[in-house]
């Protein structure tokens, strides 16, 4: 019976590892954790993290993105700096200064950003394009 217990609180530790900026919420400042981050608020400031990044289609995010995978449905205008793939949905909206390492967008996007594209050599760019398009 108690080891049931244990095992609910260590899937609760592993949730909670994921931050989530609400609809209705706005953050101003720097944000930096070791989990992901769901935003479907605003933040205006600079969010870092290993985490993956999620933007749901009410987020909007203005200021720098630095971590490892993003996901937009939502607005980001700033400073996105990627080391693995930013995934762009339909609906999304990026404006401003891009480096990833692998990027997807789907049709309807709004992509108007200069953008690098880094591969496995993280030194030297692979592309580098100033891209002003709706997919």
């Amino acid at each position: 019976m108690f080891s049931d217990n244990r095992k609910s609180n260590h899937n609760l530790e592993s949730i909670s590892n994921q931050n989530i900026i609400a609809k209705g919420t706005k953050v101003t400042g720097d944000l930096t954790s070791d989990g992901g981050f769901r935003i479907d608020g605003a933040i205006d400031g600079t969010l870092k993290t290993p985490g993956k990044i999620v933007v749901g289609k009410t987020g909007i995010v203005n200021g720098t993105i630095e971590g490892t995978d993003a996901y937009f449905e939502g607005e980001f205008s700033g400073k996105l700096i990627l080391s693995g793939t930013l995934t762009l949905k339909s609906t999304a909206k990026i404006e401003g200064e891009v480096t990833v390492g692998k990027l997807e967008v789907d049709p309807g996007a709004t992509f108007n950003v200069t953008c690098s594209m880094k591969g496995v050599n993280q030194n030297a760019d692979k592309h580098v394009s100033k891209t002003k398009t709706a997919v």
